[in-house]
């Protein structure tokens, strides 16, 4: 929402590769989320948090630039603003995906098993969050049949438009996916399929 934060049901499929990504990132390898387990029963809390009312302006950058100088800090304390927000508690998931090779020389087993051996031992580049940075998140190596689940005999529940990742290549467009979770599992469509934010506004 515009004002104050509110939280997806889920966590989304961007938030899901970003995890990978933080445990394993290379530039000839582009992860593809499958599905989504949902272990624990959806809560919500509510937080105030301080946020800044303002972002640098490029245009000012820019003129700044060609004039040789410039105002281009944000002061902080004249800017802060509180803001609520919906957020989750005590999630749990299990993300189920694949890599693509998009270029490089490395196969594929080499990179599942790099993947593999750092995520066994707790390994990333980077602490991995869900959704915004002060949100980071624990995670553990998984093999085999995905754990029974809050949700294992929940029928069809529909979450609704859910946010699937940012096309890059199209300035920075959203992409959206009609979320459904069956029995407590989110099938999450091919990126190609997601329909841009124009599409699911109208």
């Amino acid at each position: 929402m515009k004002i104050e934060r509110v939280s997806f049901d889920v966590m989304t499929p961007s938030s899901a590769r970003g995890v990978l990504e933080a445990i394993y990132w290379k530039p000839e390898i582009r992860w593809v989320i499958d599905r989504l387990h949902v272990l624990k029963p959806i809560r919500f809390t509510n937080v105030r948090r301080n946020e800044v009312g303002t972002k640098a302006s490029a245009a000012n950058a820019r003129k700044a630039m060609r004039a040789g100088s410039g105002q281009l800090g944000i002061y902080v304390e004249q800017e802060r603003q509180q803001r609520a927000a919906t957020i989750l508690r005590d999630v749990e998931y299990l993300i189920e995906a694949h890599f693509d090779v998009i270029g490089g020389r490395d196969p594929s087993p080499k990179h599942f098993e790099m993947f593999k051996r750092r995520a066994s031992k707790g390994q990333c580049f980077h602490r991995p969050y869900l959704g915004c940075r002060e949100f980071d998140c624990q995670f553990v190596w998984h093999e085999g049949d995905a754990p029974r689940g809050a949700y294992a005999d929940g029928g069809e529940c529909d979450l609704g438009i859910m946010l699937h990742d940012i096309d890059f290549d199209h300035d920075m467009t959203p992409r959206f996916f009609h979320a459904v979770m069956q029995n407590g599992v989110v099938e999450v469509p091919p990126f190609e399929s997601a329909s841009a934010s124009k599409e699911v506004r109208s």
